[in-house]
Parts: structure tokens; sequence; C-alpha cells
């Protein structure tokens, strides 16, 4: 039933006018900025908050973004209070103190007066190609305090009450590798806030702000009821998951995600208590993007209709140890800290797996892989090339995971191979997916990919950020693993087996070989339908010898077809001995 003074029309207007401005937010991100890693990879996010920081819209963006806007305007409010004035717009991307999740991001956020009050914020978020520090990139695995990793900035002005502040603009143009890439992205930015100020304006013109006030607020109070109405149906309990992450560079080894979910009613709280202290690497998570992890993750068992908004943050309590990967102080390094929001997302999902089975799927390629040549091409300039490689999700109950999508977390395409070739000394000789890698199962895993990239640039600073090889992605319900990832350079005789975290140098003519891993099978694989073993030998998904190994399916070779009465007496031969596959 209708909230007395509240329209379900215009609750439907207003919701849909909101999340039309911010797409408008984030498409004008897109057609504006200059890097590849913004306008080809879209590596940005974009959102409107109300008068509090409470998040109102959401572009069709990154999720692991999305969840720390409040705290990036909490302290706006907190630094500058009432002298927050019509025509500011901050800037920063400090983990501590200013509510950064890690320095490449940098937010620029825009208040929004209507008649003379505070009504909102138009909020932008880009990775940045370059913020300084050890590698070209910004993104060193390798870094062990946070002054390594580059320019910090605290919640600024960017403007004041429209008036430039040209000495913030000047400080990074002399403090980042390619500094016309970087004022081109924060320009970008600049402009979608400014696109979100006017088209929020307007629709407080066309339905009055005290209106629209009224019906943000019950907006948020919608999303909430909805999230607490999804909550309730997971049965009460506490539920517990521990996963990892390689660390194989690292001096006190694998990091250890652990995460206890307690469901009470139409409430839960996940526990991070037994976590691995935070590490001296660039992997350590800054607490707003550790929220938003548990927010995307646990946003995936929601009904996708509920209202894409801060409402449904409420019902969900995050205890997250200080000092730990997922809460770490300064002064902790946090440059390549996705890495640590994909596995928090895959714990709170491991473990409500076992409490709703029926909606989630096995794990996936363990998120975005990075991989950073930076240096100096043949006529001195300096370049970055960033590529973020995914695409190979779990099986689900529904079906065989998804090749070449990205991790739910993270909305993030790789670079288009023309692009990369025609803007950088690199040349991708090798682009496909792999045959066998896809964990088996009644639905299979994704297929793993394999990108080689040979530096044509005299000398580079190597950087890659990947995972999953110790700890391959897990399968569910009798499901199995995913094949592992790999770092090779320069394959084939005399080949270096690089770590998954790894920095170092490549030079001209060496080849980079990375073999991203494979999805999780979800259940049995000799429930397997026969035909769909089929299918995917005659796409090349599955050869002849693996469908008999892993799915108990004999393939005639030369026909391509499913022998029948073999493949009925091997799967029980397999049954009879204990095994699944």
């Amino acid at each position: 039933m209708p909230q007395l003074g509240i329209d379900p029309i215009t609750l439907e207007v207003i919701q849909n006018g909101l999340a039309a401005i911010v797409d408008e937010m984030a498409l004008t991100v897109m057609r504006t900025a200059y890097s590849g890693v913004v306008k080809d990879a879209l590596d940005y996010s974009t959102a409107l908050c109300d008068r509090h920081g409470e998040v109102i819209a959401q572009g069709l963006t990154i999720v692991l973004h999305l969840g720390s806007f409040p705290s990036a305007v909490r302290h706006i409010l907190e630094a500058y209070g009432s002298r927050v004035r019509p025509g500011d717009v901050y800037i920063l991307n400090d983990p501590y103190g200013s509510g950064g999740i890690h320095l490449p991001d940098i937010y620029i956020i825009k208040p929004i007066f209507v008649s003379g009050a505070l009504e909102a914020f138009a909020c932008a978020l880009a990775h940045h190609t370059d913020v300084g520090g050890l590698v070209p990139g910004s993104n060193s695995t390798a870094a062990t305090e946070i002054f390594q990793e580059g320019l910090r900035i605290p919640t600024l002005k960017l403007f004041d009450q429209d008036v430039a502040n040209e000495a913030i603009f000047a400080i990074l143009e002399k403090n980042v590798r390619v500094p016309g890439k970087v004022l081109g992205d924060l320009r970008a930015e600049i402009a979608a806030v400014r696109t979100g100020e006017r088209e929020f304006m307007r629709l407080a013109a066309r339905h009055t702000p005290a209106t629209l006030r009224r019906y943000t607020d019950h907006l948020l109070d919608v999303s909430e009821r909805l999230a607490r109405e999804a909550i309730h149906a997971i049965p009460d309990g506490a539920y517990e998951f521990e996963t990892h992450i390689d660390g194989d560079s690292i001096e006190t080894g694998p990091v250890n995600i652990r995460v206890a979910v307690h469901v009470a009613g139409d409430s839960l709280t996940v526990d991070f208590t037994g976590t691995s202290p935070q590490v001296k690497a660039g992997i350590n998570s800054p607490l707003p993007f550790s929220e938003s992890a548990v927010y995307g993750g646990l946003r995936l068992l929601m009904d996708p209709t509920i209202p894409n908004c801060g409402g449904y943050f409420r019902p969900i309590d995050v205890r997250a140890p200080a000092g730990t990967v997922v809460h770490p102080l300064f002064p902790a390094a946090c440059g390549a800290r996705g890495i640590t929001g994909f596995r928090i997302m895959e714990a709170v999902l491991g473990a409500l797996a076992q409490a709703v089975p029926e909606r989630v799927p096995a794990d996936g390629e363990g998120g975005n892989t990075i991989i950073s040549f930076g240096g100096y091409d043949v006529q001195g300039a300096p370049f970055v090339y960033v590529d973020l490689i995914a695409g190979a999700r779990g099986g689900s109950p529904r079906g065989d995971g998804r090749e070449g999508v990205p991790h739910p977390a993270s909305n993030i395409a790789n670079t288009p191979i023309e692009i990369a070739e025609r803007e950088l000394p690199v040349r991708i000789e090798r682009y496909g997916l792999i045959p066998d890698s896809g964990g088996p199962g009644k639905y299979r895993g994704a297929l793993g990919q394999i990108r080689e990239v040979r530096c044509l640039a005299q000398e580079a600073v190597l950087q890659i950020r990947s995972d999953k090889r110790r700890f391959p992605p897990y399968g569910l319900w009798g499901g199995r693993n995913g094949s592992p990832s790999w770092n090779i350079l320069n394959p084939g005789p005399g080949q270096h087996v690089l770590p998954t975290l790894t920095m170092g140098k490549i030079r001209q003519g060496e080849v980079l070989r990375h073999v991203m891993a494979g999805g999780g099978g979800w259940g049995d694989p000799l429930e397997r339908d026969p035909g769909r073993v089929r299918r995917d030998v005659v796409e090349e998904k599955v050869t002849v010898a693996h469908a008999r190994e892993a799915y108990g399916v004999v393939i005639d070779p030369d026909t391509r077809e499913v022998d029948a009465p073999a493949t009925a007496e091997l799967r029980e031969r397999l049954r009879r001995d204990g095994r699944t596959a």
C-alpha cells in the first residue's frame, strides 16, 4: 500500500529520472575521457547522493566503487560544513582521512543547491592512468607503504564558488607520468558532475525541491524495506567461509579472508574476525572499499528491481577488525586493493551458498588481472599501458559460466587490441579461450583466457596483479575447481614463470603471456547432459579426452557423436568407484 502522500506514479517517474541522470553522467565521462582505462576499459563510476550523503542513484558502472561514495561525501561535510557553497567542486583520493579507496581513484564531487539549500551531491570517480609512485600505472603490488604509491589528495576544493584552484591542477600535472591523460580524465569527471547538477536542478524544478526531497527519502526507505524482505527469506544462522589470495611475492605468504555471515530476521552481520593482518604489499583494502564489496555481494542475491540506492545498505552491518587487510591502518599500501575486494565478495557468496545454494554460483576467475607496462617510447615520451583482463565466471544453478564477461563487482572491459597497438608501444600477439580450462560440473565453469603482449619499447617497468594459481576458483556442490592462472615471460624454451603479484622489467621484444584462471563448476559433472558435452567438443571448448575424463562422456573423435551405451557404462563405473568424475 502506498505511503500517505506518496503517489506511486510520481515515485516511479522520480526514480527513473534519477537513474537517467547518473547514466547520463556516466556517458559524459566515457565520451569525453582521454585514457583507455576510462573510455575503453570503463573503470569509473557515477552516483547521486542526497544532502546527508546517502546514495539515491547509482550509474551502470562499478559495484566496488559505489558503496564508497557516502564515506567520501561524509568527509566533505565534516571538513567543510557550512563552507560548502554553490559552485564548489571537491577533489580527493586519500584513503586515510578523506574516504578514498586507493590513490588512482580520484573522486570529483559537486554539491547541488536548489533555491539556496543544499539538496544533493553529484559524484564521479575515475581510475586514473597514473598518479605517480613506484610503478607506471600506480598499481604496485610491491609497495610497502602508501607514500610509495603516488600523490595523496586530501579533501580539497578544486573549484571554490566556480573559481578553479589552479595550484591543484599544476601539482597534478607535475606529479604524474602522463599528465595529458590524467588532466583530460579529470575534466571529464568535472563535466559529468556539472551534468548531474544541471539535470538534478531540472528535476527539482519540475517537482519542487520539497517534493523531490520527500520522494528520495521514501525511495531510500523502500530500498531498505525490500532489502530486509530479501534478507528475511534467507534462513537464520551463522555461515562461515574462507578464501585466499596467493600472496606468492608477499613475505608473510598467502592472505586469508575469513568471514562469518550472521542472518537474524531481516538483518545480517558480516564479520571478518580471523582475517589476515594488513600486509607490506599494495593489496590492503580500505574500509569503504571492503564495505562496497560486501554490499555488492549481497545485492547479487536480491531482487534486481529493488531501487538501486543506499537504502539496501542499512540492514547490513559490516564488522572489519582494524589492522587487517580488509580494514588497514595508516600507512598501509593499497594501490592493488581490488584483488582483496574481489575476495571479500567471493567470501560472502561462499558463506551464503550454504544457506541459499540455489542462488549462488561457483567461483570465477578472481576479478580483473591488471597488466601494466610503463616507460618511454622511442621519441622519449612517457607511456603507460594498463590492461584489465576478465571474463571467466563460475557455473551456476541456472547454467554454464559465461566467457568474456566481467566480474560482477566491476563492469570493466579489456583494452581493445587495435586501440592498444595504435596508441602504445605494444603488440598483442595472442588472445583467446583455453580449452578444458573451465571447472567440470553439471554446469561447466567458463573457460579461462590467454593474452600475449610483446613489448616494443626499449625497456619498461612491468607490473602484474593476478591471482588464483595456488587457490584456483572453487566449484560448488560437486563441481570441480577451474584451472589455475599463470604469468610467463618469454614462453617457450628458457621461459620464466612469474609470481601472481609481480613487479619487474620487460625489454624490447620480450613477450608476457597471461593465462587467466577458468571458472569453477557447479554440480556433479556426471550429471551433465551428454548433449551439452558434445556441443562443447564441437565448439572446441572441451577436448574428446577431457569429455571422457571429466564428464564420463564417450565421444567418437571422427564423427563427434556421443556413444550413448559406452557413456552410460563409463558413468556407472565411475559412480560405483565413488567418483563424481
